[in-house]
């Protein structure tokens, strides 16, 4: 049986449900600083989310018939695609998701660009993604029912225009995608 020396870094895989979520006007001075400002931005999340999905990426393949060349189609890198961001979260006395959504409705809505951190079990972020120039493209509202005791929750959608995997200096991440 082979031993493991004291040095060996264990990378056991996380626990999802250890997350924050931080929304920032695309305007303000925070997202012009960039990565930098993040440490500062963590510390003050919006709202408690319980669940964030849409973490996805898809490349679109371009298909090349070449003429002469019938045993196979050449493929080619198309456009990336993004899908949603769409965040969850039982419902309390703030009206902030509803707010930003309603402000669009009115033509008074600012874009935001988000911070979606999973922390180890040291509550210390391991992997961080960034998303840019936020669109709340739909909210929803709580299903209410009198018959059953779940709790209330609501969501938005998010479109955006990239996300990007941050590096935290070898704390843990792979490369910057």
């Amino acid at each position: 049986m082979a031993t493991v020396g004291r040095t060996a870094v264990r990378r056991d895989p996380l626990l999802n449900h250890n997350f924050v979520v931080s929304l920032i006007d695309t305007s303000s001075a925070l997202a012009i600083a960039g990565p930098a400002a993040f440490s500062g931005i963590l510390d003050a999340p919006m709202g408690g989310f319980s669940e964030c999905s849409g973490l996805e990426m898809s490349l679109k393949v371009e298909d090349y018939r070449e003429g002469g060349r019938n045993s196979a189609v050449l493929k080619f890198p198309g456009r990336v695609e993004w899908t949603n961001v769409t965040l969850k979260k039982g419902i309390g006395a703030g009206t902030e998701l509803w707010d930003w959504h309603f402000g669009f409705a009115q033509g008074r809505g600012r874009r935001r660009d988000g911070i979606i951190a999973l922390l180890n079990d040291l509550r210390v972020p391991n992997n961080i993604w960034y998303f840019r120039r936020g669109l709340p493209v739909k909210y929803t509202g709580p299903s209410l029912n009198a018959t059953q005791n779940n709790v209330s929750i609501e969501s938005i959608e998010i479109a955006h225009e990239g996300i990007f995997q941050l590096s935290l200096g070898g704390l843990g991440t792979g490369p910057v995608t």
